[in-house]
């Protein structure tokens, strides 16, 4: 890597947030370059997971962009899931270009990737009440305010996806009740 230190980033992006952009201008300020994850990339169309992995790829790209985070030092590297967690880092590994240390808070991320003996960052969380993908998600469902907690780039991608009438339809149910939430 030729003395370029490089951190790894892992999300699923469902939709990039303002506390995912603090996170990777963070990264960037302790490594010269980062690898940005789009874990579950085989997962789309459900409340979890409403976007593909070409959507969230292409909000990564444009928020870096509208950010003036240079795309030069970014890496996005879709990963699927894994059957067992076990091999879920090797799998990464094989997918991604080498790195240096693992930021995450996830517990099951940070302990998967200490058995291998990474160095792991730990990321301060900005505002986790607001910036949290599933309050948004939620939020647009139930058609509250959600745009505020996004940049605007996100926004427009997000109506051009029709995401919002993506996440109401998968929301309803034929079960009594109404919703599957």
């Amino acid at each position: 890597m030729a003395g370029k230190k490089r951190g790894l980033f892992v999300g699923r992006f469902q939709p990039i947030h303002y506390g995912h952009i603090k996170v990777i201008k963070k990264i960037l300020e302790e490594d010269e370059e980062i690898v940005i994850v789009v874990g579950s990339a085989q997962s789309s169309h459900s409340l979890d997971n409403p976007f593909t992995v070409g959507e969230r790829i292409v909000m990564l790209r444009s928020v870096l962009k509208e950010e003036r985070i240079d795309l030069a030092k970014c890496y996005i590297v879709p990963i699927p899931d894994a059957e067992m967690h076990a091999v879920w880092v090797a799998k990464l590994i094989a997918y991604c270009p080498s790195f240096d240390t693992v930021y995450t808070n996830e517990p099951l991320t940070r302990r998967l990737f200490e058995e291998m003996g990474f160095s792991l960052g730990t990321i301060p969380l900005f505002h986790r009440d607001l910036y949290d993908a599933t309050e948004i998600r939620r939020r647009m469902v139930e058609d509250e305010d959600w745009r505020s907690l996004v940049p605007p780039c996100i926004v427009d991608l997000v109506e051009a996806f029709d995401g919002v009438g993506r996440l109401k339809a998968l929301s309803k149910s034929d079960k009594r009740g109404g919703s599957n939430a």
